[in-house]
């Protein structure tokens, strides 16, 4: 029965997977929110909340550096507020006035912490200094000085070369001179020390006897200046909320060198005289603006934030930096990733189970029912939905379906039942009128060959009696003259004689009955056996092995001369087909064909086979394989004999690796 579909309609899989099947849109409503949707939203709020992370860490940074950049300028601040009291102080003038300058500078700079002191007059002289030995410059080098004389005070960071720290305080240089240390990512430089220092320089205008207007000038080394990190570092973060592991880090630069910073190379030994990296010093002193972002510091990220230092004539020479490290805040930032993930895959978990049951329910039945229309399409009549557990609308349907099959069912199997009966008779009548055709053709084909093959040996023996009466009268002629030619006559009796076995075997072929043989019951195995020692010399000749099996247990009812006859004809044939030796198996077993007990014996050889296309034609008469002595009348004949008692003869064969002849002959009933 044809089930008929509408041309149009999707195709459905066996998976129910198709961008419009009930399943797809189901899960789709139910997933999407969940699998997408949701993603996306907490995807950009990941994202937001990482940026705003980023941007309060830099702020956090920038904070910090405001911090460290009032530190620093409360710094200069104080140092000027000292210089300017000292010169302003009664203590001051009372020493300018009696000549003990130097000693006052000396317990002054003392108390102050100062690196050196001095006072110099406006011409330029120096007139007490501090350290002893010192000898500063004059005052048109330093813009703080000249300001100072000019009335006004000013402190600055300024730039102080090796011989001016000697001059103003001898050993400043030495304190202030640092071996560069090779450090990654810096720019590339051919310097390996840094004599230079970085000195907090302040002049305060002081009150000089007899000389007019003067300046008292003082300064501190940045240089090697922990405890100004230090403190720096103890004001900012000593106190704030970093993550386990993360550390602040203060440093004051010289140029692109740490020349003051609590930043670790390695143990507890400080990082001075490594470089700042070089994109943080193309940006703070190479176009003297702020860094605010991540940096890589010494050995590892920093969120850094840093500033150019100008000294008193606007120079930048420095960098002031504050900042602290990456890694604990990259790993929060991580696992708050981390933590927000799980718990939106902890509450898919939970979710995504419950929505696939819900969509489940529904599209669970409509793919059985789908699966069961496709099965009924390809010919499964007995496909059913089965059991829905829904008692709603798509139950109900699912339940009407499967009676519509039964009904369908039923039907189908009445017309194919009649279909069959049909189809068996037309089989068994179509193989009886190809089993008669067959043999009126070949019975036909015999007969014309038959009546051919008898008159052509009727007019070779008319000839072949006259050859031997006249032979014989030659030999009576010639008398004892006829024994010099005797091997020529004798070689004409041969050719003769066989010249009439060729004419017996064409009146054989063409009149059977004339030269049937008496029919008796015989068992196969018996007459393989007998034919096994007429053809023993041509096995004995041949390199053949000999397999012998006899399982028949039934016996046939034919002359056994001419069952000896075909059975040695296919003997002989396989044995010349195995002209190197091989394997020849004889077997004789009980077969049925068609209904009828019968017997069958196999001849089977491992020789060259015979091609497809000669396949055909073996048991055609006058049709031979051999070179040289075949007649072509051996199968025909033995095609013949063995179906004038309701036999067959069939065969099998593959090149190069043998043939197998099967002889079938119908057993003698059994009495009941």
């Amino acid at each position: 029965m044809e089930c008929v579909s509408d041309p149009g309609a999707p195709e459905p899989s066996a998976s129910g997977w198709h961008p419009r099947s009930v399943r797809t849109r189901l899960l789709t409503i139910a997933l999407l929110p969940m699998g997408a949707v949701l993603p996306v939203v907490l995807g950009f709020a990941l994202f937001w909340w990482l940026g705003q992370f980023d941007a309060l860490l830099v702020s956090k940074a920038h904070d910090d550096l405001i911090i460290a950049r009032q530190y620093l300028r409360r710094i200069m601040e104080r140092g000027d507020e000292q210089i300017a009291a000292l010169g302003q102080s009664t203590a001051f003038a009372e020493a300018a006035r009696s000549g003990r300058l130097d000693t006052l500078l000396e317990e002054r700079r003392k108390a102050l912490g100062l690196d050196f002191l001095y006072v110099t007059a406006a011409d330029g002289a120096i007139l007490a200094a501090s350290p002893a030995g010192a000898e500063p410059s004059g005052n048109a080098r330093w813009r703080v000085v000249g300001a100072a004389l000019g009335g006004k005070p000013e402190t600055a960071i300024d730039l102080f070369d090796a011989d001016a720290m000697d001059a103003v305080s001898p050993g400043l240089a030495a304190r202030a001179r640092l071996d560069l240390v090779p450090t990654t990512a810096a720019a590339e430089t051919d310097r390996t020390v840094e004599t230079r220092g970085l000195v907090i320089h302040s002049a305060s205008p002081a009150p000089l006897p007899d000389r007019g207007g003067g300046a008292l000038v003082g300064g501190s080394l940045l240089n090697g200046n922990l405890g100004f990190v230090d403190t720096l570092n103890d004001l900012i973060y000593a106190h704030a909320d970093l993550p386990g592991g993360s550390q602040g880090t203060a440093t004051l630069f010289l140029d692109d060198v740490r020349v003051a910073t609590n930043v670790r190379l390695f143990g507890n030994r400080r990082a001075l005289g490594t470089r700042v990296s070089k994109e943080v010093r193309d940006a703070v002193l190479g176009q003297g603006r702020l860094w605010l972002d991540s940096a890589f510091v010494v050995n590892d990220r920093y969120i850094s934030a840093y500033e150019p230092v100008a000294d008193s004539t606007g120079q930048r020479v420095g960098m002031l930096y504050v900042g602290f490290l990456e890694r604990p805040f990259r790993l929060a930032r991580w696992a708050m990733v981390a933590a927000v993930v799980a718990a939106f895959a902890l509450a898919a978990l939970v979710t995504v189970p419950f929505l696939l049951r819900l969509a489940r329910a529904i599209f669970k039945p409509l793919e059985r029912m789908n699966r069961t229309i496709a099965a009924v399409d390809a010919g499964d009549l007995g496909a059913r939905t089965g059991t829905v557990s829904s008692q709603d609308e798509i139950g109900l349907v699912a339940r009407r379906f499967d009676e519509l099959l039964d009904r369908l069912q039923a039907r189908d199997a009445e017309l194919r039942a009649f279909a069959r009966e049909l189809d068996a008779r037309v089989e068994e009548r179509t193989r009886q009128l190809e089993e008669t055709r067959r043999q009126l053709v070949m019975s036909e084909k015999l007969a014309s060959i038959g009546e051919i093959t008898a008159g052509v040996a009727h007019e070779i023996n008319n000839p072949i009696a006259v050859i031997q009466g006249n032979l014989e009268v030659a030999r009576e002629a010639l008398g004892p003259a006829a024994d010099e030619v005797r091997t020529e006559f004798d070689l004409i009796d041969q050719q003769v004689h066989r010249v009439n076995m060729i004419v017996t075997r064409l009146l054989q072929f063409a009149r059977p009955d004339e030269y049937a043989g008496y029919v008796e019951t015989v068992m196969p195995a018996d007459v393989v056996t007998d034919c096994l020692v007429l053809v023993r010399h041509l096995l004995e000749r041949a390199a053949i092995v000999i397999e012998k099996e006899d399982i028949a247990t039934r016996t046939v009812e034919v002359s056994r001369t001419e069952l000896q006859q075909v059975a040695i004809n296919l003997m002989v044939n396989a044995i010349h087909a195995m002209p190197e030796g091989g394997r020849l198996r004889l077997r004789t077993r009980d077969e049925d064909r068609s209904g009828i007990e019968g017997v069958a014996i196999e001849v089977a050889d491992t020789g060259v086979g015979i091609p497809a296309d000669r396949l055909r034609k073996i048991f055609d008469p006058f049709f031979t394989t051999r070179t040289h002595g075949g007649t072509g009348l051996g199968l025909s004949i033995s095609y013949t004999l063995i179906a004038r008692y309701g036999g067959a003869i069939t065969v099998e064969s593959a090149l190069e690796r043998g043939s197998t002849f099967v002889i079938w002959l119908p057993a003698v009933r059994r009495p009941n």
